[in-house]
């Protein structure tokens, strides 16, 4: 008797579809297993308030995490920089696949570059963010909240609201937009998102001990690792995806190294710590968490924690 495809739940968006296809073909190369997508629309999909305005924490996931708990779906593909730092009753993150590029890209009218761009040009984000370090960079440009999918944004800088949007690099490339990019961040000029360009497969905490155990095969053990460091950063400092945090770091022949800011959103203020840590394996995920630990508590006593609460603080008071 054959058996049913797993239902592997996933946003409606163009990238989300994507990249979830993207996971699917990879565990059934990997293990044989069949893979049905089934495409699920999330209150974050539907709603015309910006991101800052919902909390933005769980905002594009919850639903996909109702479905799981209700059972209509065995899996859910998520985009990591969206999945809340604190644990769900009764779900596991199943695996965190190898990361794309992390970085962000500006997208700007006539091919140029973010040094090019006049005085006064309009750049959209929806990322607090992107908006606090690019001001950091270029105070004399404006910064515009913007919401919609890629091809919403992009078209935008066609019509010419905005003079330009600056979007995840890997979210591009996932909905072959990547010739759109007109220039490139480089983690000095501004560190991503926590999680930025890593994709997390969520499901029943009984079924990865059961019947869905071959989703590990996907997970790989360096970026789990980077990324488990990237969000605990975000934890101890009590941020969200919405505030204006950046962490990006990278293992490799047994180091951690660890990159981490907080930025006023005007960008008058900002606190950046970077450390290492030896890591004779990437399973060693205590020594991630005790290096991201002991950077957010640095961070923490140069005033990072009064910069969030500062940003939130503003968030509350433009509702």
């Amino acid at each position: 008797m054959s058996t049913a495809p797993a239902r592997l739940g996933t946003r409606r968006s163009p990238m989300a579809t994507n990249q979830s296809q993207a996971v699917a073909d990879a565990i059934t190369e990997r293990t044989g297993h069949a893979i049905e997508l089934v495409p699920i629309t999330s209150y974050g999909d539907v709603t015309k308030a910006h991101l800052t305005q919902l909390g933005g924490t769980g905002v594009f996931v919850n639903t996909l995490r109702d479905e799981l708990h209700s059972g209509s779906i065995d899996f859910a593909v998520h985009s990591l920089k969206d999945l809340p730092t604190a644990s769900a009753d009764g779900l596991a993150l199943a695996a965190v696949p190898e990361r794309d590029d992390p970085r962000d890209a500006l997208c700007a009218r006539d091919g140029l570059k973010f040094a090019d761009l006049p005085a006064g040009a309009r750049i959209g984000t929806g990322s607090p963010r992107r908006a606090a370090q690019l001001a950091l960079l270029r105070p004399d440009l404006v910064y515009v909240p913007i919401r919609g999918n890629a091809g919403t944004r992009l078209g935008k800088v066609a019509s010419g609201e905005v003079d330009a949007v600056v979007l995840a690099y890997a979210g591009l490339g996932r909905v072959g937009r990547l010739d759109d990019a007109t220039d490139v961040f480089e983690p000095e000029q501004m560190l991503p998102a926590p999680g930025q360009g890593a994709l997390a497969v969520e499901c029943r905490t009984g079924r990865l001990a059961g019947d869905l155990a071959y989703l590990a095969s996907v997970d790989h053990a360096p970026t789990r690792a980077e990324t488990v460091a990237e969000r605990t950063v975000l934890a101890e400092l009590e941020a969200g995806c919405a505030a204006p945090v950046g962490a990006y770091a990278q293992y490799g022949q047994g180091r951690l190294r660890l990159r981490a800011t907080v930025v006023a959103t005007d960008g008058s203020a900002a606190v950046r710590r970077e450390g290492t840590a030896d890591v004779d394996s990437p399973e060693d995920l205590a020594a991630a968490t005790g290096l991201a630990r002991e950077l957010a508590r640095q961070m923490i006593a140069e005033g990072a924690d009064r910069i969030v609460a500062e940003a939130f603080a503003e968030r509350d008071d433009s509702q």
